[in-house]
């Protein structure tokens, strides 16, 4: 998936993002979504790469447990045809609920 096509999937998902952060000042009120690719996995042999996943993380913040919110994000997924876990943590700092979704593409 190139970059172009991950914001297409971003923008279907309906809520306010960012690559990796806002701007200082410039966070909207939840929900938003964040994303970021941290790195990739290489399938290699013979000191030959053959093909390159992208590492891709979604992290979806709420000020409240939505699952309705998680749903939106994860009909898109599923649209796409894109495997994905699932983490959850409240960020106390924040007073955010992040949930995480990791998948390669």
């Amino acid at each position: 998936m190139t970059y172009e096509e991950i914001n297409e999937m971003m923008m279907e998902i309906g809520l306010p993002f960012a690559y990796h952060h806002f701007a200082e000042g410039e966070s909207p009120n939840p929900p938003f979504t964040l994303f970021l690719s941290p790195g990739e996995n290489t399938f290699s042999a013979d000191n030959f790469m053959y093909h390159s996943f992208k590492k891709l993380n979604i992290e979806l913040y709420t000020d409240e447990k939505s699952p309705d919110t998680e749903k939106q994000v994860e009909s898109i997924l599923r649209h796409y045809h894109i495997y994905y876990t699932k983490t959850e943590t409240y960020i106390e700092s924040e007073m955010l609920y992040e949930v995480l979704y990791e998948m390669e593409v």
